[in-house]
């Protein structure tokens, strides 16, 4: 991998040999490793990045939706072992896996610069979805877009999608759906922009937190690696995501909950869309809260708790019921 100009001293910090990004192993995720390694060698001298692939759970059990065998860090757990027990040094994982709660002695060092946050429609005659036939399958496995999915349109058909991008456009392909709804940011680093019938507006689906954006987890303690992951560091794209998350953190429930938010910035005004709804899609609870830069946490608390008083409360609670 070749290497540009040394901003700054950064390689006398490291081990020159060699700096090990753990990943998940699937094109997506390599994709996003890739495109974290070739930023690092931009601003690394002499220093050598090696690609571990790191195999999780979420990828060895596909006959199960990811909520039926735990749901909530199914896709980073296995890496942060890896990290924690020393086999990489930084891993990259999608942000919209990680859980509000990391592991002991680990830290999100950076948020990369966000692409596309919005979920898109792939469907096998290029049809937008108020286009598609009543009682049309749409594959999924996301509590969140199956819920919202059904709010706009209860007559759809919500059938199980599991497996990388490849996979289920293939499955689209064979007459399995009538489209497929997954991230356009995933569509995107994968060159596959040419696929997409339609990108979702918030009316539609509002995208899970921190969607579009990579983290990049590091130990605590390994204060090099802190220092290398922070040159990652995209200002912006964090303070909308830290106001996400603390929508998320605040609503709880894990990723079985059905939940969408979205910060935005025009100006110096600093807005945050969040939604909360029961899986069949009839219970819905949404809303937005304004503030300034800098607010962002104190916007996502906020917003979560009148959604929690206003009726969200007894989603969450059945959702945990159920699971």
């Amino acid at each position: 991998m070749g290497h540009g100009a040394l901003g700054e001293n950064i390689e006398a910090m490291l081990d020159p040999k060699c700096i090990r990004i753990g990943t998940r192993g699937s094109k997506l995720a390599l994709a996003q490793a890739n495109e974290v390694a070739a930023c690092l060698a931009d601003r690394l001298n002499k220093t050598r990045i090696e690609i571990v692939e790191i195999t999780t759970k979420g990828d060895t059990v596909r006959n199960k939706s990811l909520s039926s065998i735990g749901g909530t860090g199914l896709f980073v757990k296995e890496i942060e072992r890896a990290l924690l027990d020393g086999t990489v040094d930084l891993a990259v994982h999608s942000m919209k896996d990680v859980p509000t709660e990391t592991a002991d002695g680990l830290t999100i060092a950076a948020v990369t610069k966000r692409l596309t946050p919005f979920d898109v429609l792939i469907s096998a005659d290029n049809k937008i979805l108020d286009d598609l036939p009543s009682g049309a399958r749409i594959g999924t496995s996301s509590p969140r877009r199956i819920a919202q999915l059904l709010y706009y349109r209860p007559d759809l058909e919500i059938v199980d999608a599991r497996g990388n991008l490849d996979t289920r456009i293939r499955n689209l392909e064979k007459g399995k759906y009538h489209a497929i709804v997954v991230a356009a940011a995933g569509v995107e680093r994968l060159g596959m922009q040419n696929k997409v019938s339609e990108i979702f507006t918030t009316e539609v689906c509002v995208p899970a937190p921190g969607q579009g954006a990579l983290a990049i987890q590091v130990r605590e303690d390994d204060k090099d690696a802190v220092k290398v992951a922070r040159k990652l560091l995209d200002h912006e794209s964090h303070r909308q995501i830290k106001a996400e998350r603390a929508f998320l953190k605040t609503i709880g429930g894990g990723c079985n909950v059905p939940l969408g938010a979205l910060c935005r910035k025009e100006d110096d005004v600093v807005t945050l869309e969040g939604i909360v709804a029961g899986l069949d899609g009839v219970e819905v609870y949404r809303d937005f809260e304004e503030g300034a830069p800098g607010e962002e946490v104190d916007l996502g608390v906020r917003l979560a708790e009148r959604l929690l008083d206003a009726g969200a409360g007894s989603v969450v609670a059945s959702m945990r019921t159920e699971n």
